[in-house]
This record gives structure tokens, sequence and C-alpha cells, in this order.
């Protein structure tokens, strides 16, 4: 497995290929077809700890902080992240349909209105204490709130009786 560190990013390149891929160039000239960009902590650091792994399945280059990668790299891999990482933003619970499980909730998300079915509490997860949530829906989405705090009362108030 290549762990490389900032260095190592001087003469690297990343463009796509015709069929959409990424491709990784290294300043050493080594060519990785197919990368994908795996974030190392997508919910608690997103923005630093991020792996382009090739096409079988080891790592090509290790990224220490997103900031570190030449722009136009940059926007290539936030592009192809943002494709795999869809996880709306809960910005707030306009009514959910029962107070216990499975339970319809209808939300209004950083994308739009949206309809999540709540099969279980345990599909709640606390990521820092009760105020940064990660919801599974029972369709497989992912809704995210950064801060229950920041959210109006009604919404509060609803998503507290699943806490």
């Amino acid at each position: 497995m290549l762990h490389t560190s900032h260095a190592d990013l001087t003469g690297m390149r990343l463009t796509r290929n015709a069929h959409g891929r990424l491709v990784l160039t290294l300043g050493s000239g080594q060519v990785f077809e197919s990368v994908v960009p795996v974030r190392a902590f997508p919910l608690a650091a997103p923005e630093e700890g991020l792996s382009l792994v090739g096409s079988d399945g080891k790592e090509a280059l290790w990224v220490d902080r997103m900031a570190d990668l030449p722009a136009d790299a940059r926007a290539l891999i936030e592009e192809d992240l943002a494709v795999r990482e869809f996880v709306p933003t809960i910005q707030s619970i306009r009514k959910v349909s029962s107070f216990s499980t499975p339970s319809t909730w209808d939300l209004e998300t950083d994308r739009g209105s949206a309809q999540m079915v709540l099969k279980a509490e345990e599909d709640i997860r606390k990521l820092a204490g009760r105020t940064r949530l990660l919801i599974s829906g029972s369709d497989g989405v992912q809704y995210r709130i950064p801060d229950t705090t920041q959210l109006d009362k009604h919404s509060r108030k609803l998503l507290e009786r699943f806490l």
C-alpha cells in the first residue's frame, strides 16, 4: 500500500477519461486508471484523510487534507464524492405520522422536500452527544442533522419523541 505525504502531491495530476472515470498520474509518472476517492472520516472530518483507491482495491495515493490538493484535482474529487455521498441535511421536520415506529416523516432538506420512513428508533445515530445525528430512512438514504439545537422549536419537539 502506497502511503504518501504532502510532498508527493506536487507532481500529481487528476483527469477524467472518456468514460468519466478518474485517472491519477503521480509525479513519478505512475498512472492509475479508474481511481475512487474514499474519505477516511466522512462525518467527523470530511476535509481530512482522503484515499484515492485504484481499481485493484489498493490505495494509490493518500491525501492528509483536501486543502492540500490542486484546485482542479480537488474539484474533480468533490464531484465524484457528491454523487456517492448523497446525504441530505434536514432543515426542519414538518410532521410525523406516528410517535411509534415505523413512522413517516415529512421533511424539508437542503435538497428540497422529502418523505422518509423511520423503521426503528435505532435508525437514529447520535454522532456527538445528542446534537449531531445521522438518520437512516427505510429506503437506504441517510439524512444528517449537524446540530439539533439549530432546528426550529416544532422540529426539535417532534425529534425529541424519538431520542
